[in-house]
């Protein structure tokens, strides 16, 4: 089991502040600790921080949980994180209050963040040690 310390801001609230338009002391955030599961798809969170951040709820998808069984799940979007030092902004689903958050496969790639198998630590890659390498198709 991988747990990691993740900083979750609402992105709405600092394009705001950096517009000006509130103050950067009433940017929403809370920091929490999520399971690196990398079984998982996509970032998961609770409803509770998802509402104590002023997230929108987005579309509602189905999803297939560990255990097998299907429900359907509600994005939340206009979420910033912080995982090591690296930034991403990205939409979470919403999971029922007092569960553990999750840190799927999108953020993971995303962050080019990788589990070392022997401390199993939640580590940045250390081929990209200066932040993420993004991959695109060619332009030509």
């Amino acid at each position: 089991m991988v747990m990691t310390k993740v900083t979750l801001w609402n992105n709405t609230d600092l394009d705001n502040a950096e517009r000006g338009l509130i103050k950067p002391e009433d940017v929403r955030t809370a920091e929490i600790d999520a399971l690196v599961d990398t079984g998982a798809t996509q970032m998961v969170i609770p409803i509770d921080v998802c509402l104590k951040l002023g997230l929108r709820p987005g579309r509602t998808v189905p999803v297939r949980l560990a255990d097998g069984t299907d429900r359907e799940m509600t994005y939340y979007t206009s979420l910033h994180l912080s995982i090591l030092g690296r930034d991403m902004n990205c939409d979470a689903l919403a999971s029922p209050e007092g569960t553990t958050p999750l840190i799927g496969q999108i953020p993971l790639e995303a962050l080019d963040l990788v589990v070392d198998p022997k401390s199993r630590d939640l580590r940045t890659n250390p081929a990209h040690p200066d932040g993420p390498l993004m991959y695109a198709l060619s332009a030509a």
